[in-house]
């Protein structure tokens, strides 16, 4: 049972990682999302992997950052967004499906919602605190 897991795991890492390539050149589809569900997947896909991931310098930057402040500050928040909005903008201009674009900036506002209302914002002082205690 314990195998079949991890291979379903490493196959569903695998069809998110083509999504997520597919999503590198599609405008339309975003390659962000799948890509971290193709690493979530092949982190538990086995115990090496998981522990090799949690030892990235990305994971330990943003995700380990994260859990640990639980919340962002202000600059993290307006640093991520715009850099997703820059993205989305793209997106909305190359596409010429109008369904298309309504979806993307509706996924834009409900970004910028969920950041706002369900992110806790942090100040950097409040964390440097913590972090030498």
């Amino acid at each position: 049972m314990k195998k079949m897991k991890s291979i379903l795991f490493m196959l569903l890492g695998f069809i998110a990682l083509v999504f997520g390539i597919a999503g590198t050149v599609l405008p339309v589809l975003p390659g962000g999302p799948f890509y971290l569900l193709s690493a979530y997947c092949f982190a538990k896909s086995s115990k090496r992997m998981e522990a090799w991931f949690q030892n990235t310098y990305i994971y330990k930057k943003y995700v380990v950052a994260f859990l640990e402040k639980k919340g962002m500050t202000l600059k993290e928040k307006i640093r991520i967004n715009l850099t997703a909005d820059f993205f989305i903008l793209l997106s909305v201009l190359y596409v010429d499906i109008l369904a298309v674009r309504i979806i993307l900036i509706g996924l834009a506002l409900y970004k910028h919602y969920y950041f706002i209302k369900k992110i806790p914002t942090i100040s950097p002082s409040s964390y440097q605190v913590e972090e030498s205690q």
